[in-house]
């Protein structure tokens, strides 16, 4: 039986898909994949989020500016952050966040856009798509100051008290193609936390899921982040699939026009 998976966090926008996303999206189809969200770094890569989501009626969109990009952001980020937010098939603010592994925007101003971004979300009843690399603390303490607990963790990378901590606080957590890896530690936050809040996703094109590890990842593959998930958890991959794109579908209301 086919699983209906939703891949809640992609970037088909990179020029690893051009000329062939019809192909992508059909390997995807053939795979059970029923939709994808495909998320933007900052605002052209939002706008061109909406776009796709324009043009396939299975692609979903986010808004928002990835923490590597908020060097790059303009004044008026957070009202032109608002006004694609309007779209009907714009589903969440984000990808936001903190990354202080590679820091390619400073601290301070990673910490500041992302709370600005959560306060967004919380103003226009969004889920917001949060990245977290070494940020625990900081990430944290914003999320609770904002008080937004509508979210995912995506790419949930971080240790299992964070995993209990997060999930505590009313968030999603998220797992991608590190969940195959032998050394990722997703196994043992997995099997502690269970089903209840997580979704599955590829982050495409990065982080393809063994047995496709270091090449192009794409929304197809996700069926193999849920194989491992299964594997992790005792149960059936369609449990897997039914209760991650339940999850998908409550968090992210305006897939279902609500």
């Amino acid at each position: 039986m086919t699983p209906h998976l939703i891949d809640t966090h992609a970037h088909l926008f990179y020029k690893d898909y051009q000329d062939k996303l019809n192909e992508v999206l059909q390997r995807a189809e053939n795979a059970g994949v029923e939709a994808i969200i495909c998320v933007g770094l900052d605002l052209a890569t939002s706008e061109a989020s909406i776009a796709l989501a324009e043009q396939y009626p299975n692609i979903w969109a986010t808004v928002g500016v990835h923490p590597h990009d908020v060097k790059d952001a303009p004044a008026d980020v957070l009202q032109q952050l608002e006004n694609l937010a309007g779209h009907a098939k714009v589903v969440a603010i984000g990808e936001t966040g903190l990354d202080y592994y590679r820091n390619l925007s400073p601290p301070e101003d990673q910490r500041r856009l992302c709370r600005a971004q959560l306060e967004l979300a919380r103003s226009l009843g969004l889920p917001a798509v949060v990245h977290n690399r070494n940020a625990d603390e900081d990430l944290f303490t914003i999320l609770e100051d904002v008080g937004h607990t509508k979210g995912v963790l995506h790419c949930f990378s971080s240790t299992l008290e964070f995993a209990r901590q997060a999930l505590g606080f009313g968030f999603h957590i998220s797992f991608t193609g590190t969940v195959t890896f032998a050394k990722s530690g997703n196994a043992a936050v997995l099997e502690a936390v269970g089903l209840e809040r997580v979704m599955v996703e590829t982050d495409s094109p990065y982080l393809a899921p063994v047995p496709y590890r270091g090449k192009t990842n794409e929304p197809a593959y996700v069926r193999h982040v849920a194989e491992k998930v299964a594997e992790t958890c005792g149960v059936s991959l369609g449990e897997v699939a039914a209760v991650t794109t339940a999850n998908a579908r409550q968090l992210f209301a305006r897939m279902d026009g609500r």
